[in-house]
Formats: C-alpha cells, sequence, structure tokens
C-alpha cells in the first residue's frame, strides 16, 4: 500500500469533543508533524503552508479510542466454546491456542488491528501469554504486524507457569518455566520498548492470571518491570470461579492476593475487575490502579458487570478493552463506549454513566491506564494527532446533540483516523494494508490454526 501519511493538515467546521475541556459546536484542528498544534473556535488563525484542509462539517472530531485489554491471536479462533464459563471456554481453547505459530499470529493481530482501526482506535495493547516453542517469535510478529497496520501498540509479553500439577488451570506443557518467562520478558523490553515521547511501542511485563501464574513468577515480574520502567498487566477477579480457586488456593479473595504481591500501584492496570469488594475500590484509588473494563467479553463469558460507576466516583483510572477475539467475536472498540453504558445503567440506572463519561473511558481513561495521558486521550496542543472523525449527518443527524448520538445508537461511520497525523482509515477504508488483505490475513490465520489442531 502506498504510504498516504499525513503532515500537515487542518480539520474545520468540525464539532470537537476534546474529552478535557469545553466542547466545541463548530471548530478547527491543525495538525503539524505528529503534534496537534491547535485547537478552538470557528476557522484556524494559521494554516500551515500545504496543508491539507478537511471540511469536518457534519462530523464529530474525538480523541483516537484506547483499548487497554485484548488478545489478538485469538482473532484465529473465533466461536470457541458460545455457551461456557471463563473457566470451561479457557479449558477448551488452550489445546487450539497451542498450535499457534509466528505466522498464525502474525495473520490474527493484523486482522485484529485493523478491525481496531476501522472501529477508530488509535492505541491498543495486546496479552500474549502462551508461547509454543519452536515456532517463531510470535512477539515479533505482532509488532510487525501493528507497525504494518499502523497502529500505536502496547503489547504485554505475558506468561503462565502454574499448570495443572501445581493447582492451575492450563495444561502442564503450555507453561513455561520462571527463568525463562524473564529472560525472554526482558529481552522483548531491550530490544522493543521506547520510551519517547509519541512511540510507537511500549511493553508491558503481563503474568497471565491468579490461577495460571505463581506468586513467584508475579513477584520477580514485578521487580523486573520496575528495574526497567514498564508498566504490568494481568487479569484479576474476572469470574466467580476465580474468587473461588484464590479462597481454596490462596485463603483470599484476587485482589487481596495482589495487594500482598505489591501489585497494586499507579504503574499497574487490570483486565476486567467484575468482581471487586467495597475495600477493594477504596485500594484501587488508593494506589492509583487502573482497570480495564471489557463489558461484552464479560456479557458474552456470563461475568457479570464491573464496579465502574463505583471506581470512578473513588477516582481510580478506568479505561475501555474489547479482550480477545475469542471471547468478544467481532467487537469493535467505539461499540464498547455504548456497552459500557449501557451495562452500567442497567445495574445501577440510568445516570449512573453519560455518554460523555463512556467516551472518556475509551480516551483519557484508556490513557491514563497506560501512562501517555500527557500524549493522547484529548485534543490538546502539544498532544500526539490521534484523531478520530465520525459522520454524524445523515440518519445521526436525528440527535441534535453529536456526542448522544455517537455513544447511544449505531456507531457513526468513520470519516478519517489519524495516528501521529497520519491517515490510518479514509472514509471507512484502511490506507496503510487493505481491507481485504487484513481480512484475508485473518480468515488465513484461522484455517491454519484449525489445520495445526
Amino acid at each position: 500500500m502506498r504510504d498516504l501519511a499525513v503532515r500537515r493538515l487542518v480539520i474545520e467546521n468540525a464539532y470537537i469533543a476534546p474529552v478535557v475541556g469545553e466542547e466545541i459546536p463548530s471548530g478547527h484542528i491543525v495538525v503539524e508533524g505528529d503534534r496537534i498544534t491547535a485547537v478552538g473556535p470557528g476557522p484556524a488563525a494559521a494554516v500551515p503552508e500545504g496543508a491539507e484542509r478537511i471540511d469536518g462539517a457534519a462530523c464529530l472530531a474525538t480523541p483516537g479510542l484506547v483499548n487497554t485489554h485484548h488478545h489478538l491471536y485469538q482473532w484465529a479462533a473465533q466461536g470457541v466454546t458460545p455457551d461456557g464459563t471463563l473457566f470451561e471456554w479457557l479449558v477448551a481453547s488452550y489445546r487450539l491456542w497451542a498450535r499457534m505459530d509466528a505466522e498464525v499470529v502474525s495473520g490474527a493481530v493484523t486482522a485484529g488491528l485493523a478491525w481496531l482501526a476501522k472501529s477508530g482506535c488509535t492505541t491498543s495493547t495486546d496479552h500474549h501469554y502462551i508461547f509454543p516453542k519452536g515456532r517463531g517469535d510470535l512477539f515479533e510478529a505482532e509488532i510487525d504486524a501493528a507497525r504494518r497496520v499502523g497502529s500505536r501498540f502496547h503489547p504485554c509479553r505475558g506468561s503462565m507457569d502454574r499448570g495443572r500439577s501445581q493447582g492451575g488451570l492450563p495444561p502442564d506443557d503450555i507453561v513455561e518455566d520462571v527463568d525463562d518467562i524473564l529472560r525472554a520478558t526482558e529481552e522483548a523490553i531491550r530490544k522493543y520498548h521506547d520510551p519517547s515521547f509519541g512511540s510507537m511501542v511500549r511493553v508491558a511485563v503481563a503474568p497471565c492470571s491468579p490461577f495460571s501464574v505463581s506468586g513467584d513468577l508475579m513477584i520477580r515480574s514485578a521487580e523486573l518491570a520496575r528495574s526497567h520502567g514498564v508498566r504490568l498487566h494481568t487479569h484479576l477477579a474476572e469470574t466467580a470461579d476465580e474468587d473461588e480457586h484464590c479462597r481454596e488456593q490462596f485463603g483470599m479473595l484476587p485482589a487481596e492476593y495482589l495487594d500482598g504481591l505489591g501489585w497494586l500501584g499507579p504503574d499497574v492496570w487490570l483486565a476486567h475487575c467484575v468482581h471487586l469488594t467495597d475495600k477493594d475500590v477504596r485500594r484501587f484509588a488508593e494506589t492509583g490502579t487502573g482497570t480495564a473494563h471489557c463489558p461484552s467479553s464479560n456479557g458474552r463469558l456470563g461475568a457479570g458487570i464491573a464496579r465502574i460507576s463505583d471506581l470512578l466516583r473513588a477516582g481510580a483510572p478506568v479505561g475501555l478493552g474489547v479482550d480477545g477475539a475469542a471471547s468478544s467475536e467481532m467487537t469493535p472498540l467505539a461499540g464498547e463506549i455504548r456497552m459500557a453504558m449501557l451495562m452500567q445503567r442497567a445495574r445501577y440506572g440510568p445516570r449512573a454513566l453519560t455518554a460523555r463519561q463512556a467516551l472518556e473511558l475509551a480516551t483519557m481513561g484508556g490513557a491514563r491506564c497506560l501512562g501517555r495521558a500527557t500524549e493522547i486521550g484529548s485534543l490538546e496542543a502539544g498532544k500526539l494527532a490521534d484523531i478520530a472523525l465520525w459522520r454524524t449527518g445523515g440518519f445521526h443527524a436525528a440527535v441534535d446533540d453529536p456526542v448522544v448520538a455517537f455513544a447511544y445508537g449505531q456507531t457513526p461511520p468513520l470519516a478519517r483516523l489519524l495516528v501521529g497525523g497520519r491517515a490510518v482509515v479514509e472514509d471507512g477504508e484502511l490506507r496503510t494494508v487493505s481491507d481485504a488483505a487484513a481480512a484475508e490475513a485473518g480468515a488465513r490465520a484461522h484455517r491454519r490454526l484449525l489445520g495445526e489442531a
């Protein structure tokens, strides 16, 4: 595909929802290089020479969406155990996932990130925790795929060391040795992690979950991450089964267990967190621990509805996540804004989460979870030009408030998606890889994985 990077442009006449600061009913955004240089009402006072001018009339401009939890390899394994609980689904899936190789991961990540981009996602994490021996460099494969799609990427080097013989859930032959895990994780940090402002790749350390990881690995992973200044991520309190497992194995609930291991803090964000106690909610707020809320996946697996409204009231960081494609089939990130809002209202009432609060979860909330609140998550001068432009005319014009139109119903068409000022999507079509190529890469990965299994 030809490179359609845009380095100087002006979006004009758009309704701007900057997330931080007042909304602008008709305004402009100026981009130079990979940064936003101006945001304001009316026409731009100064237009960079040679800039592309984009008419944003009947469009809503938002920050690019931030996906705080995903398992991209699962694009190749969708539809497994459609009616199972989390534990039933995992037991059925482990054997299938154990057959993946670098080619499967490359195709699955290409399709998964392309799908996310088409739903307004500019930054995505990935939690990859199965590394079959002799099947290529899976971590490198996903980073290369993200580079092709043009996504800002936070791959999390996951791990499992606690198989069934040690009281864990996964089969013994798909877990790794602790020392091997730590060596591979440190190598991934040294090779790929870029802490600079505007970086496209940042690595996190991410043991999988309390039911598949030993306390020793959790402690040593935290020490490794903090020695390199990178973030920590894991699953937590996703289901009632996990609560029961932790009671039986550790004599306490999941959040209390992690707290005792030194795993709550401002450099940590945790996926799901459906089953939190009042004490847990307070500790998350006190420690600055983030939550990746995955409403569709939690609903698909019957896990429950997370206490997001309570976490927000307490002041804890909360972002949105799609979760793996195999537990949240074909879910677009923009759709999680609506799903999060509806689920909170179903549990707590119609004022539990507003459209603007839900948008903030998907933008600045995610940026806070990933430690990038000074770079992304809002439309402000000096921040990276990660911008989504949505068409809120046509049928959506029946709703006067563009943010409500965006959040309440079917997601509006995506007119433009910029990552660091570069056009990744235009008029709903990818401009880095082609839609057809990305879709075929995902289908080919699915066929290869099922053939291997």
